[in-house]
């Protein structure tokens, strides 16, 4: 596996996963919503509730994961959000990667919105040389 496919996958179970405590988001901030991850080179789906209190949960093969993250209210001149990420939970199990994500794990990423609103990416820097996606989002309210 790449070195910035593991980057930026604990990036996005960390983003993924919730704990009280971290910092609330605006409601109409643009990550809030499920997200859908199909990677296209193995037979696995990860997917990201994420809340507007900061929180969020991921699934990714067998694993189930917490954590808290921040994410810019609005994104730089270049248009990506700076997002800092920290698992609090894991179940313990491999992710689709194969690898078990440890709690108190952070990790930076930013991410880029398309123009729709319906897809993102997550980027290790602020350029698109360095990024995992798209992330879908999945049409629903249950959050």
């Amino acid at each position: 596996m790449s070195t910035i496919y593991r980057i930026a996958a604990l990036g996005l179970a960390a983003m993924a996963c919730g704990q009280a405590g971290a910092a609330p988001l605006r409601a109409d901030h643009p990550i809030v919503g499920i997200w859908r991850l199909q990677l296209a080179d193995e037979a696995c789906t990860e997917t990201y509730r994420i809340r507007a209190d900061g929180t969020a949960l991921v699934t990714s093969a067998e694993e189930v994961a917490e954590a808290a993250f921040e994410i810019a209210d609005q994104p730089d001149g270049q248009g990506f959000y700076r997002s800092v990420n920290r698992i609090v939970k894991d179940n313990g199990k491999p992710d689709c990667s194969g690898q078990i994500t440890q709690p108190g794990h952070a990790i930076s990423t930013f991410i880029l919105f398309h123009p729709s609103g319906d897809q993102f990416l997550m980027c290790q820097r602020a350029d698109t040389r360095s990024c995992i996606g798209p992330l879908v989002r999945v049409k629903g309210d249950w959050i």
